[in-house]
């Protein structure tokens, strides 16, 4: 049988507040850079995040991997650490990182890496708006 390398992708929805707010500048410099993302009192996001595992087929079972350990790993490393919470203030991995979504797409590869066998390519897409998005490819 020939060999074929396939994605798969597992899609989550979760909702947090954060403010992007650089400390070393002065609050003029930030509401010029920031705008309304750095209003002091927070604001909110409905993100979607995708979760992309990419490998080689298992010739014994068929998968690249089993879809319900990708969920339970999304499931207790971000959902239930991120979801309904201030980014900024909630979580510790937020409380020396500016939380963009460049950041936020990147610490949940981090955080997710080293779960995923290293045989496997893992990318994150992390939707803050319909229309805005990033996605963080890994190194």
């Amino acid at each position: 049988m020939e060999k074929y390398k396939t994605a798969v992708v597992r899609r989550e929805h979760f909702n947090a507040a954060h403010r992007l707010h650089n400390a070393n500048w002065s609050d003029e410099k930030n509401k010029e850079v920031f705008g309304k993302c750095n209003n002091e009192h927070f604001h909110g996001h409905n993100y979607d995040l995708e979760v992309k595992v990419i490998g080689f087929c298992n010739p014994e079972t068929g998968y690249v991997i089993d879809t319900k350990v990708l969920s339970k790993y999304i499931q207790k490393e971000i959902l239930d650490v991120f979801d309904h919470r201030n980014l900024n203030m909630d979580v510790s991995y937020f409380k020396h990182i500016n939380p963009t979504t460049e950041n936020v797409a990147r610490v949940i590869f981090e955080i997710l890496r080293p779960l995923i066998s290293n045989e496997l390519e893992l990318k994150i897409k992390l939707y803050e708006t319909e229309r805005n998005f990033v996605e963080y490819p890994g190194e």
